[in-house]
């Protein structure tokens, strides 16, 4: 007699999805499918075992399906959202009475929600009868699909929940850590792309090994003080989540927000090209809203504030930014 697979579902076809439920389809206990709204890209993995325009070189598992049929949103047990932040809540609204009330639902997106709930997470848990998690770690999509070992932090409230996800990795090349912090979570994926940019306009100009590392030992405290001062717990800037996602985030030039950092480092940055790269940005912009209102703040967290005047002062003298954000004592 076959053993009933667990059912999951990827919503979400792109870069991150795709890898995500290539990776998780290697466990044989698993039923894995794709949700897509780009048809083009359901008929390619279907027909061809490739995503042609993600992953045009790359053959993905047989095991992996796509779809393009709302149904299979009531089919899953486990539903982990690929999508962006911007559009997610909105998803969620409008399907979420096609979600089993037993579901678990992931969030991978990384942002701040737009809602009095701060985090995705939190505004998705608060939105929805399921219970809810996020995964959020040192994770390129291109390491992911090639089978190379990949963390991430697996962050609920619900500790109960950690054991089924425990499970579903076994086989694969994901890696977990747990943590009841959801908040911390999802802030530090949020504060990690911060920090990147900062660190790419001070490897622009210094290419600097003691300066970079003097520079990163700063920033990981500044990081660490925000997390408490909103409410994350203190333990969890040492997850997968929190010092391995800075570091990937920060050191390496595959990273969206770090490249943004050396353009504007080297005297290309402009409303175009900031554009391109909103998650960092936008998240500067929300924090300093939040902590200007907070006596004292924003003189405490020097690095946040000081980028925060890079992006919105035309005038800002750019070789300055490492002077004042090492001369804060």
């Amino acid at each position: 007699m076959e053993i009933e697979k667990t059912k999951i579902c990827v919503i979400g076809a792109g870069a991150i999805g795709t890898s995500l439920a290539n990776a998780l389809a290697h466990n044989p206990e698993l039923d894995v499918i794709l949700y897509s709204i780009e048809q083009q890209v359901v008929e390619s993995i279907n027909e061809s075992q490739y995503n042609q325009k993600y992953f045009p070189n790359t053959k993905l598992t047989w095991r992996l399906k796509a779809t393009g049929d709302k149904q299979v949103l009531a089919e899953n047990e486990f539903l982990f959202f690929a999508i962006p932040s911007s559009v997610i809540m909105s998803f969620i609204a409008e399907n979420k009475h096609l979600f089993h009330p037993d579901a678990i639902l992931i969030n991978l997106a990384k942002g701040l929600s737009k809602d009095e709930h701060f985090t995705v997470g939190e505004s998705i848990q608060a939105n929805v009868i399921q219970k809810v998690a996020t995964m959020k770690g040192p994770t390129f999509a291109r390491d992911l699909i090639d089978k190379i070992p990949t963390a991430f932090t697996l962050g609920s409230v619900h500790e109960d929940l950690f054991p089924r996800f425990k499970e579903l990795v076994v086989g694969t090349n994901v890696y977990l850590d747990y943590s009841t912090d959801l908040r911390g979570v999802e802030l530090l994926s949020t504060m990690k792309n911060i920090y990147a940019i900062a660190t790419g306009i001070l490897d622009a100009q210094f290419d600097s090994p003691n300066l970079r590392f003097m520079f990163l030992t700063k920033a990981f405290n500044e990081m660490r003080s925000i997390l408490i001062q909103f409410g994350g717990a203190k333990k969890t800037i040492f997850k997968y989540c929190g010092f391995g996602d800075f570091g990937l985030t920060a050191l390496n030039d595959l990273s969206r927000n770090r490249t943004l950092g050396l353009l504007i480092g080297k005297g290309f940055f402009s409303e175009n090209i900031s554009n391109m790269v909103l998650e960092g940005k936008n998240a500067v912009s929300i924090f300093c809203d939040i902590l200007s209102k907070q006596e004292n703040l924003t003189d405490k967290f020097i690095i946040i504030n000081e980028l925060q005047r890079v992006l919105t002062e035309p005038d800002y003298d750019i070789p300055s930014f490492v002077h004042h954000i090492l001369n804060d004592d």
